[in-house]
């Protein structure tokens, strides 16, 4: 076994390069002749001088030598030796080793040492097994294709996708991903350890560059599969940060961050969903935009149909949007902005979740006649808002006694202004719960140092504080019962779910890069990693397999593909690589997507 090196003149330019390959001499009756095993291209980066050693490695690697690391062998040698071994297993596995026969030609029950078994390369394949699943299903690679992307493209896009659904990350820790620890290259027959960093970073480029016609493909190919209406359109906004300097990014900008990060510069993503969860679009904005100002512009970027039902959270549902739904004939069911709280029992209607709680709807003609306000009260809801108002009512009544002690000490400040901008600093950040407070200062006699701070509870009335658990909904539904609407405005919760998938399970946050197209290509890479997670769900759910991406990931991650090298009677190394056995609740949702519980099927190679 040697490398070859050849030399080759391009016709069109007449430029000059070097190829390189891996060959070795076979006879053939009475002939020798030399076959080419791997074409290792013109950037094989292995230094002429270390040749010899790697063919030496490859040679102990594929007679099963794995103990046998010469001393001299550089990290880089071993390395290649390894990839090179798994490359030849991978393509000459099905039909055996050159100059050897057919591998279907050996028995299939074969005398070899146990004690010489050594179990080599594990590398995961369950959840890479489903997303290229997932991929199929509708049908991306060959969209990719049709736009124009290269097959190195394609590999770099599908393996950025994969890579955020089963390991989320930057894009740097998606390509470690795929050369050390993903069988996802032997799934979709193409060599990841030599794909290099910006080869990912190129094919987010792509992607973007492409956006809008992937998102109407996907969007298309999940109203086909699922028999998606299309009648209801959610919409909403969330924020992520960057870390490091971010001079070079005129979207990143601070504001008020979700994750409390606004000590770092934001990026804000707006999504536009189908009521089953899928999106119609998506768009980055400023880091510091203002929630109201997105609505029509997305809308109208994605020729939302007229008449369609627009649910959002009241951080878009001004006045002034509300006004230009009604301006464009669209139906709307938004979270009221009014901030008096109200709810009276005796004329409510009650209802069951499917989680088996209580629901108290009343329902309300406007004076106008246009819309309707549908009060809600939730009990778990109402105990949820109490613990929180009990929380933030005892940390602001603890750091106000704590401002009160230091009255009373030596070297504290006790000047009555800067008494009065600390107490003003302390309702700043008590999350609204000073309102529930009468507080005052009493001075001493010359009237310039603060004695005493004195407070006292009093509760505004129709508040979150008196009144928890009520929340209002208006809409120009004004044919809907009580009990639809409230379940058309649920769909918004999930809309915050998928928020929380994409920033928790998806890798969406933080971001890393310096070029602003790189961000939003990190951002769009994420949504589709997320579309193709929430296909794969919504299948399982169709066979009562409700779980979350989180618990679905650890499950198929335990799959790996592993080699297993014995030693033959004969003298001959035999090569053996497949996936581990499914466990059973692998089993159970292989079966429910009508999966190959044996991901990657089986290779052999004897040498």
């Amino acid at each position: 076994m040697f490398i070859r090196r050849t030399q080759t003149r391009q016709t069109a330019s007449g430029e000059t390069y070097y190829s390189h390959r891996l060959v070795r001499s076979e006879r053939v009756g009475r002939q020798v002749r030399q076959r080419t095993l791997l074409n290792l291209g013109r950037h094989f980066e292995i230094p002429r001088a270390q040749w010899r050693a790697l063919c030496t490695r490859l040679e102990q690697l594929l007679g099963g030598q794995q103990a046998l690391v010469p001393i001299a062998c550089p990290q880089a040698v071993e390395e290649e030796a390894q990839r090179l071994a798994a490359q030849l297993l991978a393509r000459e596995g099905a039909a055996g080793p050159p100059g050897r026969g057919p591998a279907k030609a050996e028995q299939a029950i074969q005398a070899v040492e146990v004690d010489s078994l050594e179990l080599v390369r594990p590398r995961s394949v369950g959840v890479e097994h489903l997303g290229r699943w997932a991929l199929e299903q509708v049908g991306f690679v060959a969209l990719l294709e049709r736009v124009g992307f290269t097959g190195p493209q394609r590999a770099a896009a599908v393996g950025s996708i994969i890579g955020r659904m089963a390991a989320p990350g930057s894009e740097r820790a998606t390509h470690r991903w795929l050369r050390q620890h993903s069988a996802l290259g032997e799934l979709v027959g193409v060599d990841y350890e030599t794909l290099s960093l910006m080869q990912l970073y190129r094919a987010s480029d792509a992607l973007m560059a492409q956006r809008e016609v992937i998102e109407q493909h996907l969007f298309n190919e999940f109203t086909d599969l699922f028999g998606l209406s299309c009648t209801v359109t959610l919409y909403d906004l969330t924020n992520t940060y960057f870390e490091g300097e971010v001079a070079g990014q005129p979207k990143a900008q601070r504001g008020l961050s979700k994750e409390k990060r606004s000590d770092c510069p934001l990026l804000t993503l707006g999504l536009v969903l189908d009521g089953s969860g899928f999106v119609r679009g998506s768009q980055v904005f400023e880091g510091n935009v203002r929630e109201a100002q997105t609505l029509a512009g997305m809308l109208e970027r994605l020729n939302a149909p007229t008449g369609a039902l627009v649910v959002m959270d009241r951080g878009i549902a001004t006045e002034a949007n509300i006004a230009w739904l009604r301006q464009h004939h669209y139906r709307y069911l938004v979270v009221s902005r009014e901030r008096t709280r109200s709810f009276d029992f005796a004329e409510a209607t009650t209802i069951s979740t499917a989680n088996h709680q209580t629901v108290h709807l009343k329902k309300v003609a406007a004076d106008d006649g246009e819309e309707v306000r549908l009060y809600c009260y939730s009990e778990q809801r109402a105990e949820k808002e109490r613990g929180i108002s009990r929380r933030f009512a005892k940390r602001f009544e603890t750091e106000l006694k704590q401002l009160n002690d230091g009255l009373s000490k030596p070297r504290t400040h006790k000047k009555l202004e800067r008494i009065w901008e600390r107490i003003g600093r302390l309702k700043e950040r008590s999350h609204g719960i000073a309102q529930h407070y009468r507080i005052d200062v009493i001075a001493d006699e010359r009237g310039e140092k603060a004695r005493a701070i004195t407070w006292e509870h009093q509760p505004v009335p129709g508040s979150k504080l008196t009144t928890p658990g009520v929340y209002c909904l208006r809409s120009n539904l004004l044919d809907w019962n009580e009990q639809t609407l409230w379940q058309t405005y649920i769909m918004l919760t999930d809309l915050e779910a998928v928020f929380r998938s994409l920033k928790s399970e998806l890798g969406l946050r933080p971001i890393y890069h310096h070029k602003p197209l790189r961000a939003d290509g990190h951002l769009f890479i994420t949504v589709l990693a997320y579309q193709f997670v929430q296909l794969i769900r919504r299948r399982l759910a169709e066979h009562d397999h409700h779980h979350s991406w989180r618990r679905l990931r650890e499950t198929f991650e335990r799959q790996c593909r592993i080699t297993a090298v014995f030693k033959r009677a004969d003298g001959r190394t035999l090569h053996v690589r497949k996936a581990t056995r499914a466990e059973p609740d692998q089993l159970a949702l292989y079966q429910a997507l009508g999966l190959d519980p044996a991901p990657g099927g089986v290779h052999k190679m004897i040498v």
